[in-house]
């Protein structure tokens, strides 16, 4: 047996007391529990890269609204379901100033994170239209999003994106929509695990073919602004962070608090539909719904009785975050550049000691330097990669979870890697790289 800089025999035995009978298959919060038990056993420090989660203080404009709103007693009061008044003015012209998207502030509603908005939205939208009852993901994605239709019993398909870009994209959707069982589409831009973007071109492809097949886009904006290729931190200025909302009116944005601002603690997302979707009226949704419009449905069908809607003060909080953004007075984007100088280094630790990028490309351009990167290494899988890191103390999720079909990829969140451990990491790589010749 080759010495790995973790124990082997403690690795061994926490993957058997956690009951985990595939490494390579396990969900992430699987791994997480999984190396935070290996870590206790051993007092070995990971380069953890599994969780997408932020590695930056939240903003404190959020945290001070937040603590002056607990102050003022708002924790003993029930919030309205469809959110406070100030955000839902703040989130409509967050979405003028940023995407340049107009929407009336009733369709900007709050939500436990973005996640209870998708599980919303996949509940109503498979309920809407007969006949259309299946949700295409446009991979590789998130992978608790499928998760999410297994516990509501709903269909979906899916394809790796990268593939078809381009053109490409036009003729592949046409493939699936044409069947007429599609609902919905849901994928995220900038793309996770991928860090692909989506152009404007591709964007109207999606968008053109929504129209016409009455299929709802779900955007997931998770990374909003984080294509660094570009400046999109300028309030009312282009370039704005490109969106399907450009070109039909079938849309749901998904715009989560987590990244751009750091919030993930206090679980409150916006969920923003468009002003033609939110008046839309279906039979099929009276139901279940007790509604026949689908504003209506939303709020008071769906996210009532999934949470009565979402925290109070963390309201007050994300109202104080958007407000400073919309005025030009927190620049959110160039807190979380970060990330991308972080990757740019990483990925050349990796590319130095034998490992190759695996999704490598945006079309011609190489991929920008994001939250995530994805990476292989020759003559393993990326199932088997992953359980062979875990005694190097390197910890990252298989792509083969996310409806990627570069099964021997893996993938990288750089967030919760500080600094001061790229030595740590690149001593583990080298000596991945001497105990693995190729």
């Amino acid at each position: 047996m080759k010495e790995t800089p973790i124990n082997h025999e403690v690795v061994t035995k926490k993957i058997h007391e956690n009951h985990i009978t595939d490494v390579g298959k396990a969900s992430i919060r699987v791994i997480k529990k999984l190396i935070d038990d290996i870590e206790s056993a051993t007092g070995e420090k990971f380069v953890r890269m599994e969780m997408g989660v932020p590695g930056l203080p939240p903003a404190q404009i959020g945290t001070d609204a937040e603590i002056e709103a607990l102050r003022r007693g708002v924790a003993a009061i029930y919030p309205d379901i469809h959110g406070i008044p100030e955000l839902k003015f703040e989130i409509s012209r967050f979405v003028k100033m940023f995407l340049d998207i107009t929407v009336n502030p009733s369709g900007c509603i709050p939500t436990v994170g973005s996640m209870q908005g998708s599980f919303a939205s996949f509940l109503i939208l498979n309920n809407m239209y007969e006949g259309k009852d299946t949700t295409l993901f446009l991979d590789p994605g998130f992978p608790v999003h499928k998760q999410q239709l297994r516990v509501l019993g709903i269909k979906h398909d899916s394809f790796d994106v990268y593939n078809y870009r381009g053109e490409k994209l036009r003729v592949k959707l046409e493939e699936h929509l044409s069947k007429g069982h599609i609902s919905s589409i849901l994928y995220s831009n900038p793309n996770n695990p991928s860090w692909i973007c989506f152009t404007d071109e591709e964007l109207q492809i999606i968008g053109e073919l929504a129209t016409k097949y009455k299929v709802v886009i779900m955007e997931d904006l998770a990374y909003f602004g984080m294509d660094f290729r570009k400046d999109y931190s300028k309030p009312g200025q282009a370039p704005f962070q490109p969106s399907v909302a450009k070109y039909t009116d079938n849309w749901i944005l998904f715009i989560s608090s987590s990244k751009a601002f750091s919030y993930a603690g206090q679980r409150i997302g916006m969920m923003v539909i468009s002003d033609h979707l939110f008046n839309v009226h279906s039979p099929k949704l009276k139901e279940r719904f007790n509604s026949d419009v689908f504003g209506t449905a939303m709020i008071f069908g769906t996210v009532y009785s999934l949470s009565s809607g979402t925290a109070h003060s963390p309201q007050y909080a994300l109202a104080a975050i958007l407000k400073a953004a919309n005025d030009g007075k927190f620049n959110f984007v160039e807190q979380t550049k970060e990330y991308g100088e972080k990757a740019h280094i990483m990925k050349k630790l990796f590319i130095d000691n034998g490992f190759k990028i695996v999704y490598d490309k945006d079309l011609d351009e190489p991929i920008a330097d994001g939250f995530y990167f994805t990476f292989s290494y020759p003559g393993f899988s990326g199932e088997e990669l992953l359980k062979e890191l875990l005694y190097y103390g390197i910890s990252a999720i298989s792509l083969s979870i996310t409806g990627s079909e570069k099964l021997e990829g893996m993938r990288a969140c750089v967030s919760l890697v500080n600094r001061n451990q790229f030595g740590d990491l690149e001593k583990r790589l080298k000596k991945f790289n001497q105990n693995h010749p190729y």
